[in-house]
């Protein structure tokens, strides 16, 4: 079975990352909060923390068009960029524990406090828990604020599954929407998994989905 970040490629429709298609729950409630308070933060750089697809990149796409923000992923952070950097007021980093690089991840921190620029990190492990070489980088990382995503509450995963079935044209009645989120894994890869698969049988090999279908793939 290929990978879920390869499946999800499948889906034939469009993702919304709107302001009013995010769902806050207590699973999430503080790391929109923050984003909602921009630029009032008490630091400048926020590091917002999760499992893949627990928000982070809705969350960041909310405070881009907040902020104007200037979006770059892991592999866009080198010396050339700092060019940008230096031209914009607030940046996002997707996948930040993925740059290798110490000395110009301490630039960059640098620059972003030396300038009063915002910085949004995105990763699934706070960085604070990276254990740098460089002790003046630690340092740096430990200076931030900190959000973490939690696991999915029921609320949340009602949410998620509701309008991902929504987007779909799915409809399932309340009793299976009930037995799905009492038995689904806590986890927002295996939820959105779960999503992928009924969307597949239904769109794809036009099988009903009913209890027996909902049983077959959780």
């Amino acid at each position: 079975m290929r990978e879920l970040n390869q499946l999800l490629l499948d889906f034939d429709h469009n993702i919304e990352f709107n302001e009013h298609d995010y769902y806050v729950s207590r699973s999430n409630y503080l790391a929109f909060n923050l984003i909602q308070n921009w630029p009032k933060w008490e630091r400048n750089i926020l590091n917002i923390s999760g499992d893949n697809f627990s928000g982070k990149t809705h969350l960041a796409k909310i405070f881009q068009d907040k902020s104007n923000a200037l979006y770059l992923g892991h592999s866009d952070v080198n010396e050339k960029v700092f060019k940008k950097i230096k031209l914009n007021e607030s940046i996002v980093i997707d996948d930040f524990e993925k740059i290798k690089n110490e000395n110009l991840l301490y630039s960059l921190f640098n620059l972003i406090y030396q300038d009063n620029k915002y910085l949004l990190i995105l990763s699934n492990r706070t960085i604070s828990k990276i254990n740098y070489n460089l002790e003046d980088l630690n340092s740096r990382a430990k200076n931030c604020i900190f959000a973490q995503i939690e696991n999915p509450d029921d609320n949340l995963i009602f949410a998620i599954i509701v309008k991902s079935f929504s987007d779909r044209q799915i409809k399932l009645e309340k009793k299976l929407l009930e037995f799905i989120i009492k038995r689904i894994e806590r986890s927002y890869g295996k939820i959105y998994e779960f999503i992928y698969k009924v969307d597949e049988l239904s769109l794809k090999k036009k099988k009903p989905i009913n209890l027996k279908t909902i049983r077959e793939i959780l």
